[in-house]
């Protein structure tokens, strides 16, 4: 009997040059509320982790799933999918909103929240053993009441503090080490100290000081502007500066953003409406370069056109890995991966085709319609016939052609696919009994 397994080695590349190929720098896709981060041993990556716009909306209720994007360069960026969903948290109903991640004792977490049954938002805990996930739920934050908008910043002596907040309100406390409560002694209320805060803090240190920087509405008015205060403790008291982000031309009604050093430079993400022309339901990634005053005050930013690629057209690239199928949302149906053929990608290679029905799919989001270019990384021993199906469509020309053996692992290119906006589910299948090993596919742009 053919032994299940419920990962599959797979992964999916989507490079696309969009309109807007500086600022907003990632348009193949809407997300929002961009946490950024450079984590311990790799200076040279750049990591963002995301909340998830649904396309065709005019709200925030359909957010279920999280990205993660990093970057080498700042010009070529690659999105690893969906790397956790409302339907991977048994407590969780909907109200997938912002988060953040931390590295700590060797794993990876994503703090996020989600609603619970109750429609009382939780701060959750997921868990990775690499930094683009996919990420597994281990639970709630305990000790924190509506856990909306979480923020966590690790200090120089380790110790981990939590940030939190919405609808005016502001609140902060230290982290036990598990990171699963906090030390509710150390718990503060910030909002008296934060001029007209409305949600999403983030602190991050510099010479020695701690900056809280947070989304505030003027006068109580949307759209909302990048603020910040500063403290000489993590927990305050702080002292409010000003706005970092006033309004700008193409703002979503919200902005939500994070402050990282990269390569000796500071750079600010949060996001806008641009792509989606105004639809703030729609946001997409902005980033823009951070300075400050010599008396340590940060110099207010007009988002750059240019971005922070500085004019060179900016790329993204989708990456889904074999064991991320189940968590975005693909399937490996009677097949089952394997890693005798050196080589591969990832963690090894989909086998088992033993008959025609047997499959590999994934899950690949988009916010736009787009024409694109499929290819695939295989192997096999000889030539085979096989299904190629993207979403209800099967491919043109390849329904049960034969597709020819090759020399160790081969690209082939499979034509020209039109993927929808939203979801779009990508499959395979061989007609007979194969000695076929699927590593990836990838999916580029016509233009």
């Amino acid at each position: 009997m053919k032994r299940k397994i419920n990962i599959l080695v797979l992964f999916v590349v989507l490079s696309i040059a969009g309109c807007y190929s500086q600022n907003p720098f990632i348009t193949h896709i809407y997300a929002a509320d961009p946490s950024g981060h450079v984590w311990p041993g790799d200076t040279t990556t750049l990591w963002l982790y995301t909340s998830h716009d649904v396309p065709g909306n005019n709200h925030h209720a359909t957010m279920f799933d999280y990205h993660v994007f990093s970057t080498q360069d700042l010009v070529n960026w690659t999105d690893y999918g969906r790397v956790l969903s409302v339907d991977d948290v048994d407590w969780a109903i909907d109200y997938a909103w912002a988060i953040d991640a931390v590295y700590r004792h060797g794993n990876y977490y994503l703090i996020f929240c989600m609603h619970d049954e109750t429609g009382i938002f939780r701060t959750g805990v997921a868990i990775s053993d690499v930094p683009q996930g996919p990420f597994t739920n281990i639970g709630c934050i305990k000790g924190v009441d509506w856990g909306q908008d979480p923020a966590v910043f690790v200090d120089d002596d380790g110790k981990a503090y939590l940030y939190w907040g919405s609808g005016g309100n502001c609140e902060a406390a230290e982290l036990n080490d598990d990171l699963l409560s906090i030390k509710p002694e150390t718990k503060v209320n910030l909002k008296n100290q934060l001029f007209e805060v409305f949600e999403g803090p983030w602190v991050h240190k510099y010479q020695g000081h701690y900056y809280l920087s947070y989304p505030g509405l003027a006068k109580g008015e949307w759209p909302e502007e990048m603020n910040y205060a500063i403290s000489d403790k993590p927990l305050g008291p702080y002292k409010y500066q000003g706005k970092y982000i006033p309004k700008f031309e193409g703002q979503a009604g919200t902005n939500h953003g994070s402050i990282v050093l990269y390569k000796n430079k500071w750079i600010a993400f949060h996001h806008s409406a641009m792509v989606s022309e105004g639809n703030g339901s729609a946001r997409s990634l902005m980033a823009d370069y951070l300075t400050y005053n010599p008396d340590g005050t940060i110099k207010p930013i007009v988002p750059d056109p240019q971005g922070i690629s500085k004019g060179k057209p900016a790329t993204c690239t989708i990456y889904l890995e074999a064991e991320n199928a189940p968590a975005a949302g693909g399937k490996l149906v009677k097949t089952q991966v394997e890693s005798t053929l050196a080589g591969f990608f990832g963690k090894g290679y989909v086998a088992g085709f033993d008959k025609r029905f047997d499959y590999v799919q994934v899950l690949v989001q988009v916010g736009k319609d787009m024409k694109a270019r499929l290819k695939m990384r295989y192997s096999a021993d000889e030539d085979f016939s096989a299904d190629i199906l993207v979403g209800v469509l099967m491919l043109d020309g390849w329904n049960g052609t034969k597709i020819k053996k090759t020399n160790g692992w081969e690209e082939i290119d499979l034509g020209d696919v039109q993927l929808k906006a939203g979801d779009n589910l990508i499959r395979i299948n061989s007609y007979t009994n194969v000695s076929l090993k699927i590593d990836c596919f990838k999916i580029e742009p016509k233009n």
